[in-house]
């Protein structure tokens, strides 16, 4: 059985199968060994990046929502129970560039860290 993936490591965006030969999982159209890893990990191990934001309470300019990225690469399988758990938080202002606003992300390894300064209403 072979499985279709598009690359996204670079802007190449080569078009890679990924088989099963001998038991072990191979990978053939990469350009190069990353579009290799990249097309083994989507296959046996999906990961995502989380960027969203998280409500904020008594920011300066009214500022409604905080953006956050992971600091890390979370399973596919936990990415819609971290959206959520994100989406019920709300925090308080002041906050700055790189703080964690969550640590340990539902168990992942993963923090999540706040993508900008947020100064508190004065």
């Amino acid at each position: 059985m072979e499985t279709k993936y598009t690359c996204i490591v670079c802007p190449r965006s080569c078009d890679l199968i990924v088989f099963e030969q001998n038991g072990d999982w191979k990978v053939k159209g990469n350009s190069c060994p990353r579009g290799a890893e990249y097309g083994l990990n989507e296959h046996t191990h999906p990961k995502r990046m989380i960027t969203t934001t998280v409500k904020m309470a008594h920011a300066k300019d009214n500022h409604r929502l905080l953006p956050v990225i992971s600091s890390d690469f979370v399973p596919k399988e936990k990415l819609q129970d971290c959206l959520s758990y994100l989406y019920g938080l709300e925090i308080e202002a002041p906050v700055k560039l790189h703080d964690k606003i969550v640590e340990n992300i539902l168990n992942t390894g993963v923090d999540i860290l706040a993508a900008r300064d947020m100064e508190r209403m004065e």
